[in-house]
């Protein structure tokens, strides 16, 4: 353990960080939009590049695409796009429709987890919390090879996630109807003991002591369920960020990735620098990730740094001016900047699902078929 008032040792890393991106999707009745159990079909109907990238989730209606590690937008943004449109092809084979979207919008008839000995034990451990309707998330994997370096990175993550969750919302139904949450998965997924903000922790030393704790009080069954909102992964050199819904499009992906990198080339930017990470309150951390799962950018979110509530946009654009020198330094402002505008404009994907049910007088179908559509859409 550090000792008290000393720094870490940590190493330096590359000026352009690595990203990677993994996005989970449900398959869903082209007629009903009930979840449809066909996950094993789908996956065995990708080939190539496209199924070396996909994975098996916890749900017979879900699949997981996963982009190979990335140095520019221009890639991860080709990348997402094949990908998506590989797996939409082969769910339209076995009678689906592949969806990006992030809580079960009707409902989903068949809760059997898929038969692996991990999947089981989780079954049994957690009861009726393993067998809810399925939840998508958008997990962005950031380049940092210093496991210590990335401990000390996940502090700093703490007070900006709130606003990266706001952005991602893609969840606003549920059994057919809107939850008023513009995030439902961030609810439903929250039932999970393991699930939460990313705590605060001395070093990486402290990080595993707390999760072998944890395991060892059946929390959790292993480190891979440390689901916390950040975390150095347990597969790869990265931080793993974790805390958004599935983006409708490649572009609402590629904006929310581009500015968890720089975000995370900011804050390791502070580690060098021995700037201290702020302490915050779990309970006002929990707010804000309520708050941000509730409002998304059309209301308002806790300033955790401030104190007191503010227009969410006023709180993206101190986002994006915080990041800006890590955007110029990776290649990717302007890109950034035109994406926010048009988040700006057109709303996340809570708002655009809204606007398409209120269009058609609460047609649940309709909002599918508009997701549907921007899910494989260039």
């Amino acid at each position: 353990m550090a000792v008290r008032g000393s720094r870490p040792s940590v190493t330096s890393v590359p000026a352009v960080l690595t990203v990677g991106v993994e996005e989970e999707f449900l398959l869903l009745d082209p007629v009903t939009g009930e979840s449809l159990p066909v996950a094993d079909r789908v996956l065995a109907a990708l080939s190539g590049h496209s199924r070396r990238q996909s994975r098996q989730e916890f749900r017979h209606s879900m699949v997981e695409m996963v982009t190979p590690v990335c140095t520019d937008l221009a890639r991860l943004r080709a990348e997402l796009l094949a990908l998506r449109r590989a797996a939409a092809g082969a769910a339209d084979a076995a009678g689906a429709r592949l969806v990006a979207v992030a809580a079960t919008p009707v409902c989903e008839p068949h809760r059997t987890v898929p038969d692996k000995d991990r999947y089981r034990a989780m079954s049994r451990r957690y009861g009726p919390v393993a067998h809810d309707p399925a939840v998508c998330g958008c997990h962005v994997h950031v380049g940092v090879p210093d496991r210590e370096l990335a401990v000390q990175v996940c502090n700093r993550l703490r007070p900006w996630l709130p606003v990266v969750q706001a952005l991602s919302t893609n969840s606003p139904l549920h059994d057919g109807h809107d939850t008023g949450h513009a995030s439902w998965r961030s609810m439903q997924f929250d039932r999970w003991p393991s699930v939460g903000p990313s705590p605060y922790f001395a070093d990486a030393a402290d990080y595993d002591r707390t999760v072998a704790d944890l395991i060892a009080a059946g929390v959790m069954l292993d480190a891979a369920m440390v689901y916390w909102y950040a975390r150095p992964s347990t597969a790869y050199p990265t931080v793993e960020v974790r805390v958004g819904d599935v983006c409708p499009t490649v572009d609402d992906t590629v904006l929310v990735a581009a500015m968890i990198r720089a975000l995370v080339a900011t804050l390791v930017d502070e580690v060098h620098a021995g700037r201290p990470a702020p302490r915050i309150r779990n309970c006002l951390l929990a707010a804000a990730h309520w708050r941000a799962a509730h409002d998304g950018v059309d209301g308002e979110l806790i300033d955790l740094i401030r104190g007191g509530t503010r227009p969410a946009w006023e709180l993206v654009e101190e986002l994006y001016a915080a990041v800006t020198p890590a955007l110029v330094r990776h290649g990717d402002l302007e890109i950034v900047r035109g994406q926010l505008d048009r988040l700006r404009r057109e709303g996340t994907g809570a708002t655009r699902q809204r606007r398409t049910m209120a269009a058609s007088g609460g047609d649940v179908r309709a909002v599918l078929d508009r997701l549907a559509a921007d899910t494989v859409r260039g």
